[in-house]
Parts: C-alpha cells; sequence; structure tokens
C-alpha cells in the first residue's frame, strides 16, 4: 500500500485485497475513465484473476456464470453511466438464483450529480431490491479511517453469500486524478492503524455464518405428516452437489415413491435408479393416467421445476400434503399449495426424516410408473429413429447421449431446456447442467456459458435457440481465452419458435410478424467473423461425427441446426400423440 500513486488508487487497492481474502479472487472487468483506480487495483494484485470485455452487459452474465459454476462470488467493475446499468440483467438473475455477485460501480463525485455533467446517473440504489445489500461509498479521503473500507468490503462480501445469496452492490465515488497519478509517495501514518491487517492474510472482519437447524419437534411433525400419504410422489428442482442428490434418492428408497426429476436436479441425466421417473413430463400427457394417479402427498425437493405439466397436475390434484424444502426462506410457491415449508440444508433434511420413517416396500404405482418410464423412452427411441431429418428434439437427445462423462451443458431458455428436459437420455453420460432459470430470459446466454466453463475449468457444450444466440453475439468475443473449447449447438428455426406452442399460435394473421419475428439469418459468417469453427450437419448421423470431432478440437465450434418451426411443432405434436396413445395403452391392459 506504500507504493499506491494517490488515494484514490490506496483505497481501490485495499478494497481489492479485503475481496480477495473474502473469496472474490475473480473480477470481470470492462474499461472506462472513472473505474480506472478499481481496474489498476487488480491489475497490481497477484492473487487476482481478471478478465476484461467491452460489453458491460455480457461481463455481468460472465462473472454469474462463474458463479453458477463454482459457488463463490465473482466481482464486475463498470465505469459511471449507462455502463452501470448495462448490469442488471445479469443483478436480475443473480438475484433469481440466489447467486453471490459484488457489483462495483464507478460514480461521479457528489458535486458533479444532478448537474449534466456527462456520463452522469443517478446510481444510488440502481438495482432496487434485486440486490441483498448496496452502499454509496464517498471519494477517497485520509479523513477516514482505512477500517472504514475493510469493514464495508466485509460486509458487502458477507451479505452476499448470507442466506438468501445474492448480489450486492457498491457504488464508488471518485475525484480526479482517476490515472495513478503521484500525488503523496508516503501512506506510512494513514496505514498504520492497519498494520496488523497487512501483515495477516484474512479479513479484517471475521464473519460467522448461521445454519438454520431443524428441531426435534419439527422432525417428528414432519415425519408424523409422510407417515399418513398413502400415495406420495418426490418432486426434486434444482440441487447443488451430489451430496444432495444421493440424500435425495435414499429417501426416495426408504419411502418408495416415485423421484420426478427436473433437469437442474442432476438426477435426470447419466442415472440409473429404479425411483427416479425421468420422463414423468411426458407421462403426464395422458389424462387418462393423471385421473388414475393421483397423490394424497408430495416432497418438493430443491428449486422450481421446468415442467409446465407439472403444475398444471399439481393444480389439478391438490395433495392434501404438499411440504416443501429449500436451503433459503424465499417462497417458492406459485400454486399457493404448498402445506409445510421447511427451511433447510436439504441432505441434512433428507437423512433427519431417513431416520425417522419407516421402511415402505415397492408399491403398485411406483411399479406402474417405472414401466410407463421405459415405455416412454422406447417410444421417444422409436419415434426418432424413423426420421432422417435432425429435429430439435432429436439434436437434444444427441447431445445427452454424446457428451462425455464429466462435461458441463448450458441449456439456453425457451425450447432448449423444454426439449432436453422433456426427450434426454437417462442412459448417457452425466454432465454438469447450467442454465439461467432464475428469471429465465434468453438475454445473455453465450457470456453465461463462457463464464460457466471459466468457472468450471472443462469444457461446455451449450445448447441455444437462434434468437439468444443472437441477443448476446457480443459475447462471442469472450471464447477465444477460454482454457478449454466450446461446442455451441445452434437451433436456427429463424424466430420465436416457443410461440407456436403458446396459444397465440393459432391466431396466424399477425403472429409472423409480431411473434414469430423471422431474421432470415445464418451463423457461418459469425464463426468467420470470431476464428472460429462451422458446421452445419442435415441428418443426425452428420451431426454425430461432427460434434464427436467438435468436443476433441482446440477451437470453438459453432455447429447450425437448421430447422422449421411449423415443423418442429408437428413433431412435437406427433411425438407427444404417440406417447400418450401408449401410455393409454398401457392403462387399458
Amino acid at each position: 500500500m506504500n507504493n499506491s500513486p494517490n488515494i484514490n488508487h490506496l483505497w481501490a487497492d485495499v478494497m481489492v485485497e479485503e475481496f480477495i481474502r473474502n473469496g472474490v479472487d475473480h473480477f470481470c472487468i470492462s474499461s472506462g475513465s472513472r473505474s480506472a483506480p478499481l481496474a489498476l487495483a487488480v491489475a497490481r494484485n497477484l492473487k487476482a484473476k481478471s478478465f476484461i470485455h467491452f460489453d458491460e452487459r455480457g461481463n455481468g452474465f460472465r462473472a454469474l456464470g462463474i458463479t453458477s459454476a463454482t459457488g463463490c462470488p465473482c466481482a464486475v467493475i463498470t465505469t459511471s453511466g449507462t455502463a452501470a446499468a448495462n448490469l442488471f440483467p445479469a443483478i436480475v438473475e443473480a438475484s433469481k438464483k440466489k447467486l453471490p455477485m459484488v457489483v462495483l460501480t464507478a460514480d461521479r463525485p457528489p458535486e458533479l450529480r444532478f448537474t449534466g455533467a456527462h456520463q452522469t446517473i443517478d446510481q444510488v440504489k440502481m438495482f432496487g431490491e434485486y440486490v441483498r445489500w448496496q452502499f454509496d461509498m464517498p471519494c477517497p479521503t485520509t479523513d477516514i479511517p482505512l477500517e472504514f473500507v475493510l469493514t464495508t468490503m466485509d460486509q458487502a462480501a458477507f451479505r452476499s453469500v448470507s442466506n438468501p445469496a445474492g448480489p450486492v452492490h457498491i457504488n464508488c465515488m471518485y475525484r480526479e486524478p482517476l490515472a495513478p497519478v503521484k500525488t503523496r509517495s508516503n501512506w506510512a501514518s494513514y496505514i498504520e492503524s492497519v498494520k496488523e491487517w497487512q501483515r495477516a492474510v484474512n479479513a479484517y472482519t471475521k464473519y460467522v455464518m448461521p445454519k438454520p437447524a431443524l428441531t426435534q419437534s419439527d422432525i417428528d411433525d414432519t415425519a408424523s405428516k409422510i407417515k399418513k400419504i398413502k400415495s406420495g410422489i418426490i418432486a426434486v428442482g434444482k440441487l447443488h452437489n451430489p451430496r444432495e442428490q444421493n440424500a435425495v434418492l435414499k429417501l426416495a428408497e426408504k419411502l418408495q415413491w416415485p423421484v420426478f426429476a427436473d433437469i437442474s436436479s442432476g438426477l435426470r441425466l447419466g442415472l440409473h435408479h429404479k425411483n427416479v421417473i425421468h420422463y414423468f413430463d411426458q407421462i403426464l400427457i395422458s389424462k387418462r393416467f393423471q385421473e388414475s394417479f393421483r397423490p394424497d402427498g408430495v416432497i418438493h425437493l430443491g428449486g422450481r421445476m421446468t415442467s409446465k405439466r407439472w403444475y398444471e397436475y399439481m393444480q389439478a390434484a391438490c395433495p392434501g400434503q404438499y411440504i416443501m424444502a429449500l436451503n433459503h426462506p424465499l417462497r417458492h410457491d406459485p400454486l399457493h399449495h404448498v402445506t409445510t415449508r421447511i427451511h433447510s440444508d436439504i441432505a441434512g433434511f433428507c437423512r433427519s426424516l431417513e431416520n425417522k420413517i419407516p421402511q415402505r416396500r415397492a408399491n403398485r404405482s411406483l411399479l406402474r410408473l417405472q414401466r410407463l418410464n421405459t415405455r416412454v423412452h422406447h417410444e421417444i427411441n422409436a419415434f426418432l429413429k424413423e426420421k432422417d431429418d435432425l429435429s430439435e428434439p432429436q439434436t437434444a437427445r444427441l447431445i445427452t447421449e454424446l457428451i462425455p462423462k464429466g462435461d458441463g451443458l448450458f441449456l439456453a431458455n425457451s425450447m432448449p431446456i423444454r426439449d432436453t428436459d422433456m426427450f434426454g437420455t437417462p442412459y448417457g453420460n452425466a454432465a454438469i447442467l447450467g442454465s439461467n432459470r432464475g428469471a429465465s430470459g434468453i438475454d445473455g446466454t453465450i457470456a453465461t456459458a463462457a463464464g460457466f466453463a471459466c468457472g468450471l475449468e472443462r469444457r461446455v457444450t451449450l445448447l441455444t435457440g437462434d434468437l439468444a444466440f443472437l441477443h448476446d453475439l457480443n459475447s462471442m468475443a469472450m471464447l477465444g481465452g477460454l482454457k478449454d473449447p466450446m461446442v455451441i449447438v445452434v437451433l436456427n428455426n429463424n424466430g420465436g419458435g416457443i410461440f407456436s406452442f403458446l396459444p397465440i399460435g393459432q391466431y396466424q394473421a399477425d403472429f409472423e410478424r409480431y411473434f414469430g419475428t423471422p431474421h432470415n439469418l445464418t451463423f457461418s459468417a459469425v464463426a468467420d467473423l470470431f476464428g472460429l469453427n462451422y458446421a452445419r450437419p442435415e441428418t443426425p448421423l452428420e451431426f454425430a461425427k461432427i460434434y464427436t470431432v467438435a468436443l476433441k478440437s482446440r477451437t470453438t465450434t459453432i455447429i447450425e441446426i437448421m430447422t422449421h418451426r411449423g415443423y418442429n411443432l408437428k413433431a412435437h405434436n406427433e411425438l407427444q400423440h404417440q406417447i400418450e396413445n401408449a401410455i393409454n395403452g398401457d392403462h387399458n391392459k
């Protein structure tokens, strides 16, 4: 700190060092004059990992992807004005997904606020309630002790990871000089009070994280309710690690209940377990099945379900007991059916229940669902085997069959995550799944996938639609520096494919212009612009060969799949009609 050229840079050096000591060691930086002290503080700190990108919006999503992969907060640094505002979409997603993030925005000093000064907007509390905590830092001055800077950064880091985790915002006012101009060479007297901190390696303030603990009474009460359920389902949303996944499976074995596993659970792909009903969404196509299987209880573990049919089914079934356990206190109850809400670590909750519940035997409902799960798997295989063209369901299926074990798989919103949830095979390899299912927007898809790959430090396949791809083209510039090249599979149906599945799709007069929004573009030139490999397979066999080659390439590859929205809708309907007939036929036996 003695070498800091001026007070702006001294404070910035202290801020960056303290964040690193709190585990925030990755910084995504978009260049700007006002934020120069922060950017140069990162550059000077040998422990800091940095990434520079010209687009603040993309950098926010890259930080989100890194955090999603590592579970550790990532920091974003921007200059003042609309540069800071460009972070808002990523902050919303981080807040909804409860992912820690530190947002450092530079700002003008008080005398330039509300004066018409260039690149000045009101940045105080600009992200509203989407951040867990925010603070407007004063202009650096030796009149304020450095302990204030340290404890403020410690509070920010702690609030970011506190339950519920999420983004925090530090707005940093700076006067000139912004560049590392030497104004004072000796800070000895000013930094005297923090000498002990300088010699240490830990943060100035150590925060001890509280852990929610279930009382014996809570466990007994919940177990008592579960014992009274005659026919139950375990619905599993996003789980965070194998420990949670194993605990859920052991509870399912004890109860002998079916597990309806969402794509985000880690139980949907690459897993064979007798209780897991991988194709529950497709089984629920059959109204006859829904009417014949009405559970009187549900245990919902983890986040929300991707399947719309699940929520429609629950709305009709309205089970008497709906027990939900999540590792945060927020409400996840769009149907307002939850009767018992547990705030607990998922693994601990499952283990506590497992010790209180007697072993049950496999029942007729579970055996039936296992049979139907296998039937749906064979129906999908048979349907796709007859098709020579490369459809969107076929592409999702092939990726889940071919992706190597331990690779990352990032699924864009709209149809890619739905197709993988509905049609992905459970008999491929287990992949590490990522998605932006907080606010479920299509923005920042490429940037988040790039951050996900950076955080995982392994190869990632991105399955995305054409509009999400176009929405984030700036972020293609991020891919060159990845340790392992990505494989980007783009489903190009020339517009908004998901709208064809919605009621608005029936109103053809204005549909194409206002909802289909055709762009009439293909993406080979994108590969040329960013120096990437490119291929456009037309058959499943071609895709399998090209995808396998792309996985071994040292350069990121774009694989473009040309599809037609009308045909895609027809293919989905035909496949699901075939599945429904098969399920109804089984019911008649």
